[in-house]
Order: structure tokens, then C-alpha cells, then sequence
């Protein structure tokens, strides 16, 4: 099925990591009171941070569930995904639940080591079973305990989204991933996958670490605003608003979304530091919501030292810098005539102008640098205006 249009034309997600671990960074169940819990004052920071979507997990790779299922003898006792759900619609947000395959606590699951699995697991407490030799009626009730919270999720909540995990330690024919799709999409047909639903995702989902060379096709970088998913207490270690805004502009410049991670406190407040990195990242996007937007992948590297995007009719090219220029911005390889050049939220007009160029390859892009006042705290962005769509000479063809 295509990918929804609303994933690609998002940009930004807040990935919601809250359950029993967010107590002292142990697993108490008891512990977890959500006392504070407030899913509007949640949407309403999500909204001013920018983000189009937020995904929570609903149920992690512990087993315990944040809805009073009826299937698994593990959850919080009362349903805390409704109100997340109906706040998130609210401001007009769409709703992505996260879903662990795994489950480490069920006793019907037991864990595998398959080649290639992540280190982090090497050392995993729970027992060591080939696929082969497990209880075939263990594993038919395990699935069906699946299936049952899959329909409980996908009736009461009807989530845009559906973000799954813990994929690793089994093959899509053992999870059955075809019959878990088909499930899901007979309840919401439109439903976005991420790739951890092997063989039926719609996106890629590199994590914590951005690419260099962004993934072919729609994809999401997952990353936490400081180090850990979910709350620790003793982690201070956060981005600034700077480095956020950077990973974001390189992320939708190579045409993908920032899925970034918060950890709630154990009674759902969230820390007051990642509140406002995510409300400074969120000043920023206002700032350049043309540049954000709906917009498409960039400029390939080479062209232009920074991040880019481009205007869904390829008419118009948003520049991303960083730093406060010493001299003239450069784009190289551009085939497209200029218009004009602004810089974006001032419409502050820039003079520019071509040197070089023999043939079929163009010159070399001037663009006058602009003046102190004009300039972003964080990262300047200039609109350039075509006079038709983006071409672009790439040595051995166009592009």
C-alpha cells in the first residue's frame, strides 16, 4: 500500500517512552502511579514543539500493558492510552501506539538468540530457546494473547500508527507478520507500519544515530532528547536546542521525519529540560514552517554545505545555515534559473549571481551572505525562487 501522505508531509513526532521502567530506572509495577498524568498538557507541549504525530508505548518489551487488557495478566489497571488518543485528536495530531513482538514476561514467550541479534541482548536473563524446540502450543497461545491486545489497540483506539519493536528474535513467518498486518489493516485500513513489521512496513527506522547517507524511499530517525528511552533519573545528558534543530533539518533535508523520544516521570510528568528543548525546537519550526512542512528531500551532497528541502512543486529551494556566513553562499550544479533569493520569516531580498559554466554544465550560485539582523539564532534559512522546477547537473546526467 502507498504511504500515507500525512507521514511524509509531517516532519516531526514526539516518541512517548513511559511505563513501570520510568520508576528510579527499575521495572515496579506498583510503583507506577501516573498521579500527575495529563495527556492534554502532553498534546498541547507536542503541538508547540511542531511535531504532526507522537507515538506512546502502549506496550513494552516487560509485557505490562498501559490499557486494562483483558488478555496477559500484566497491565496498569486502568486505560491510559484513551486519553492520550482523544488529546493527541484534539490538536489535530495523528496516533501512533508503540508494540513490542516481544514479550519477556509472558509465560508462554520464551526468548531466542539468533545470529546478528543486538549486543545489548548478548546478556539477556531470560532463557536461550531455539524456535525449533519451543512448546508449538506454547507459542499458539503466546500469539493469540498477541492478537487479542492487537484488537483491543486497534478497536478502541484506531491508531494512525502502529510502531513496532522487538522484532529481532524471531523470522516475520514465526511472528506471523502477514496475519498480524492483515488483522491490523481490517480494522484501520489507512494504518502507517514502521519497518519492524518485516515484509510489511511502509518507512525505514534507523535509530539514535543519523545516517550519513539518507535511506532510499520514506524513513524516521528515532532519537532520544538526552540518552535513554524512558526515564532515568541520573541521565542530565540532553541536546541542546541547537543540535536538535541540526539533526532535524538534516533529517528532512534527506527526506525523512524525526521521531524524537521523551521519558515521562513515573506519575507522567514530563522533565522540565526535554519540555523546553522540545518548545525551542518548536519556536524554530514556526519560524520556518515553509521550509518544513510538506516539503520534499533536499539537495544531494555536494551541492550546498548544509541541509535543504524543497517546496512540493520543486519551484522553490530552502538553504539551512548553520553558521553566520563570512562570505558569499555557494550552490553548485544548479541547471535552474533564480529568480529570487530570500531569507525566510524576514523576506529580506539577497542579490545573487552565476559565475562559470561551460556548455551543459551550469556555473557556480552566488548568494549575497545576509546582514547580522537578519540572521537566525539558531539556523538561518533561505528561500530561493525558480523559475521552474528543480534541475540539477550532476556530472554524468541530471538529476
Amino acid at each position: 500500500m502507498p504511504l500515507q501522505q500525512w507521514f511524509a508531509d509531517a516532519k516531526l513526532g514526539i516518541f512517548v517512552h513511559w511505563g513501570i521502567y520510568a520508576v528510579d530506572g527499575v521495572q515496579e509495577l506498583d510503583r507506577f502511579t501516573a498521579a500527575r498524568y495529563d495527556p492534554r498538557a502532553w498534546a498541547g507541549l507536542f503541538a508547540r514543539a511542531g511535531a504532526r504525530y507522537a507515538v506512546l508505548t502502549s506496550r513494552h518489551h516487560d509485557g505490562v500493558a498501559l490499557w486494562d487488557s483483558a488478555h496477559g495478566e500484566l497491565n496498569v489497571g486502568r486505560d491510559l492510552i484513551a486519553g492520550y488518543a482523544g488529546a493527541l485528536r484534539e490538536r489535530g495530531l495523528k496516533v501512533g501506539l508503540y508494540y513490542s513482538h516481544s514479550d519477556w514476561s509472558h509465560p508462554d514467550y520464551a526468548s531466542t538468540r539468533k545470529p546478528g541479534r543486538p549486543p545489548e541482548l548478548e546478556d539477556s536473563p531470560y532463557s536461550e530457546v531455539a524456535a525449533e524446540d519451543e512448546d508449538p502450543a506454547a507459542w499458539e497461545r503466546f500469539l493469540a494473547y498477541r492478537d487479542g491486545q492487537i484488537r483491543e489497540l486497534t478497536s478502541r483506539y484506531r491508531p494512525d500508527l502502529m510502531w513496532f519493536d522487538g522484532e529481532w528474535e524471531r523470522s516475520a513467518e514465526q511472528w506471523r507478520i502477514p496475519e498480524l498486518a492483515a488483522l491490523i489493516r481490517s480494522r484501520v485500513p489507512d494504518v502507517v507500519f514502521n519497518a519492524r513489521m518485516l515484509g510489511e512496513g511502509d518507512y525505514a527506522t534507523p535509530e539514535q544515530g543519523a545516517p550519513v547517507v539518507p535511506p532510499e524511499g520514506p524513513w524516521e530517525l528515532c532519537l532520544t532528547v538526552n540518552d535513554s528511552w524512558g526515564h532515568q533519573h541520573h541521565d542530565h545528558h540532553h541536546k541542546s536546542v541547537d543540535q536538535l534543530i541540526r539533526y532535524f533539518t538534516e533529517t528532512i533535508g534527506g527526506g525523512g521525519n524525526l521521531l524524537l523520544g521523551v521519558g515521562p516521570r513515573e506519575d507522567g510528568t514530563i522533565p522540565v529540560e526535554q519540555a523546553e528543548r522540545l518548545q525551542g525546537l518548536g519556536a524554530w519550526i514556526r519560524r520556518h514552517a515553509e521550509a518544513v512542512y510538506g516539503t520534499v528531500r533536499g539537495l544531494p551532497a555536494g551541492h550546498h554545505y548544509g541541509p535543504s528541502t524543497l517546496s512540493p512543486d520543486r519551484r522553490t529551494l530552502y538553504l539551512v545555515l548553520f553558521d553566520a556566513p563570512r562570505a558569499e553562499i555557494n550552490v553548485r550544479g544548479l541547471l535552474s534559473r533564480v529568480r529570487r533569493v530570500t531569507v525566510l520569516g524576514t523576506g529580506t531580498e539577497l542579490s545573487h549571481d552565476v559565475t562559470g559554466g561551460l556548455h551543459e554544465t551550469p556555473g557556480v550560485l552566488w548568494i549575497e551572505p545576509p546582514a547580522e539582523d537578519a540572521l537566525d539564532p539558531h539556523a538561518t534559512v533561505l528561500a530561493v525562487e525558480l523559475d521552474g522546477e528543480l534541475e540539477l547537473y550532476r556530472g554524468s546526467g541530471r538529476w
